[in-house]
Order: C-alpha cells, then sequence, then structure tokens
C-alpha cells in the first residue's frame, strides 16, 4: 500500500500503472464508510497477491488531485476508488461497496495469474531468442500459451518461432484456434492473417521448383507473375523477407490487381511478420503532473519497414 502525495503522485501512481494495475483509494480521516471500505481494499491486496498496487489518497490533504478525479468522473463523494493502467485513470466506483462487487471490478482490470505468468515466459523467451537458445525460447512460449490461451503476442510468437525452427505440422497446429480470426472478413486481424499468408508460403514452397528454374522463367517473361510469385513465397517460407519483398514489388509495379491483388496483400504479411507490437511504455513516461484521459506511446519506426512500405506506397500511386 502507498500513500499518494503532490510530489510522489506521478512515480508512485502514474508511471507505476505503466507496468501494472493501480488501485486508488480517495478517503477521508471523517468519513465513515472510508474506514469501512478501507480494510477491504488491503485485505484484497493481499489476497491478489501483487496483481494490483493499493493507494491511498487523503482529500483533505491532496485536494488538488481528489477534485481533479471526481470532475473527471462526475463524482462528488468519497470514499472514491479509481482504477489507474497504462498511466491512464480507466474506471472506478464510489461507496463501500461490498467486497464481493469489488472483485467483480477488480477483475475487469487485473491481469489472471496465468496471464503475469504468461508475460513472464514471453520476457524469458524474447531474452532467449535473442541469445540464439531457440529451443528453450520455444519451451518458453509454449509455457506462455498454455498459461494464458488467449494471450494473442504468445500465440503469434510461438507460431513465428515454430515456422523459422522448420516445424511446419506444429506451427499449423498452433496456429488453428486463431484461423478463424485471421479468416474473418469482417474483421480480419492483421497479425494473424500474416502467419495464415506465411504458412501458405511454406505449404506452397515444399512443393515449388529449385529457385534457379523460376529465376530462368522470370529472365525469359518478366510478366510472369506464376513464377516470381512463387519465387517470392520460397524466399518468405526461408525468412528471406527483403528478397519476397522485392520480387512481390515488381508484380505490384507492373499489375497491381494481378490474381486479386495477391503480390499486394502478400507483402502486406511480410511487413507484419516484420513489425514488432509497440512495446510497453518506459517508466517516467506518465503524463507530467496532472492526470490525462487518453493518451498512447507511440514507437519508434524500424528503419527496413518504413523504407519497403515507402517503396510499396510509391509502386501503388
Amino acid at each position: 500500500m502507498i500513500d499518494i502525495t503532490l510530489q510522489n503522485f506521478e512515480a508512485e501512481l502514474l508511471a507505476a500503472s505503466l507496468h501494472s494495475p493501480v488501485l486508488l483509494d480517495i478517503w477521508a480521516p471523517w468519513c465513515g464508510p472510508c474506514k469501512t471500505l478501507g480494510p477491504v481494499l488491503e485485505k484484497l491486496e493481499t489476497d491478489y497477491a501483487g496483481r494490483f498496487t493499493l493507494a491511498k489518497l487523503n482529500a483533505d490533504e491532496v485536494p488538488e488531485i481528489a477534485q481533479q478525479l471526481s470532475a473527471a468522473f462526475g463524482v462528488r463523494s468519497i470514499p472514491f476508488c479509481v482504477m489507474f493502467s497504462g498511466g491512464q485513470p480507466v474506471d472506478g466506483f464510489v461507496g463501500a461497496v461490498p467486497e464481493s462487487q469489488i472483485r467483480e471490478f477488480l477483475d475487469k482490470h487485473v491481469p489472471s495469474e496465468g496471464a503475469l505468468m504468461a508475460e513472464e515466459n514471453l520476457a524469458e523467451a524474447e531474452a532467449l531468442l535473442e541469445n540464439g537458445a531457440a529451443d528453450d525460447a520455444l519451451a518458453r512460449l509454449l509455457g506462455a500459451l498454455e498459461a494464458d490461451p488467449k494471450n494473442e503476442v504468445a500465440r503469434f510468437d510461438l507460431v513465428k518461432a515454430l515456422i523459422e525452427a522448420g516445424r511446419l505440422a506444429e506451427a499449423e497446429a498452433a496456429f488453428a484456434p486463431v484461423a478463424a480470426q485471421a479468416a474473418d472478413p469482417l474483421i480480419p486481424h492483421a497479425r494473424f492473417a500474416a502467419l495464415a499468408t506465411w504458412l501458405k508460403a511454406c505449404t506452397a514452397a515444399q512443393s515449388a521448383p529449385p529457385a534457379a528454374q523460376l529465376e530462368a522463367a522470370i529472365a525469359a517473361n518478366k510478366r510472369d507473375f506464376e513464377a516470381r510469385f512463387l519465387l517470392a513465397q520460397t524466399h518468405f517460407a526461408a525468412g528471406r523477407f527483403t528478397a519476397a519483398m522485392d520480387e512481390l514489388l515488381e508484380i505490384v509495379m507492373r499489375d497491381k490487381a494481378w490474381n486479386e491483388q495477391l503480390a499486394r496483400k502478400t507483402f502486406v504479411a511480410v511487413l507484419e511478420v516484420l513489425t514488432k507490437p509497440l512495446p510497453k511504455p518506459a517508466p517516467g513516461k506518465a503524463s507530467e503532473g496532472k492526470v490525462q484521459l487518453t493518451g498512447h506511446s507511440a514507437a519508434a519506426g524500424d528503419p527496413l519497414i518504413d523504407q519497403y512500405r515507402r517503396k510499396l506506397s510509391m509502386a501503388l500511386f
């Protein structure tokens, strides 16, 4: 439990909530319901074993923050509890509500034990991959997905790692539970759709003619798009991403609409495979000294990805 002041508001509440949810209890010494609610919140912080942090703010001693939050949520009474996540206030409740209702509230915002375990495994897998320990990384990714089957990053990284390891059947099995999301025509999942395209390329590459034969066909006819696309798929399957995009770009420049824009769609899929998800904000990047209800962190662009996005844009327009 942390007592919030004007001096530690940014570090202990906003910045801390970038990494783990923080529940702020706004109270006052003269408030009877506050005295009832306080022990319940402290018990829940213990029960949830570090999955959220309880912070307390005395409305009499720090009226600036209390009043700003009350105005933001349209609340005029205490106790008033506000959940902070990602450096922002995201939800709240008023009054000394029963413990069961507080648990329901917490479960909407606090990661499950499985989700926390999955995040730990993901972090370990990333470090292992950077050190070239692919087999150990795969074990961590499998553990992450077992702990939290809904973790999309874990599933994406697992399928990607399996493809890169040449374990195509296992990659397809790991991808199967989200195949419908990838193919959804109304709300397609871009990263899963990219995996589906990569898996198709891997399958096509298994029965493709030798690269020299495909290159000879292209040299004889620059508009042999079938041969060029198959060559691009073999590059994609083997992880030669820039070579794949170069071939796909040649098709787009010569015939944007070829095969229902298949070359463009595959090019975009390669970019999606290469693109890393936005990182979690770093400590100290929260709003400076005041509460803000909106805001997003931006990731620095990858030079290679930016370069090929520009190439595609120029080819299309």
